[in-house]
């Protein structure tokens, strides 16, 4: 492992890691057939290790097949786990409501960034380095130059707000 290069924490854990696979098997690790290897993994999942922990497990074991014992197929039967995706939470139309009334200030500026960043999904950073031109008021896009790289829908409400701001659209500049 000092070879490898893998550090002092990286190789405590590859111990530990095949310590917990003998512990599971009974027997030396390096006697381990791919029917051991599906059953160890059955049994993480069934402990609850999470996808990660559980894919540092099985980077331990394939090194330990592929570099101590030099049974590299071994590799090909073990299964890393991804980790469940969450929705984002979706926001109602009467919460962004309530988020547009309580801007701050008697000008238009953080309601009118705030309805970008609502309504055409861009992040506070995209908002902030819009220029003029990236509105599309006729063909009703947003594009930001060094942002997702992708045009959005304006929501419907957001040119008029805009023109009352400052006369935003269809001027040029920021």
């Amino acid at each position: 492992m000092r070879i490898k290069g893998l550090g002092d924490k990286s190789q405590k854990s590859h111990i530990r890691a095949i310590k917990d696979f003998a512990a599971f098997l009974g027997r030396s690790p390096d006697t381990a057939t791919p029917d051991d290897l599906r059953a160890y993994e059955l049994h993480m999942t069934g402990r609850g290790v999470t996808p990660p922990a559980c894919n540092a497990r099985l980077i331990a074991l394939r090194f330990f097949f592929e570099t101590t014992c030099g049974r590299g197929g071994m590799k090909r039967h073990m299964q890393f786990r991804t980790r469940p995706r969450k929705l984002p939470v979706a926001v109602s139309a009467e919460e962004v409501e309530a988020l547009l009334r309580a801007a701050p200030g008697p000008e238009l500026k953080y309601r009118a960034a705030l309805s970008i960043s609502c309504g055409a999904r861009h992040r506070a950073p995209e908002v902030c380095n819009l220029k003029v031109s990236g509105f599309g008021s006729d063909r009703m896009l947003i594009h930001a130059e060094r942002g997702k790289g992708r045009k959005v829908m304006l929501p419907p409400g957001l040119p008029n707000l805009l023109r009352e701001y400052g006369g935003i659209l269809p001027n040029s500049g920021w």
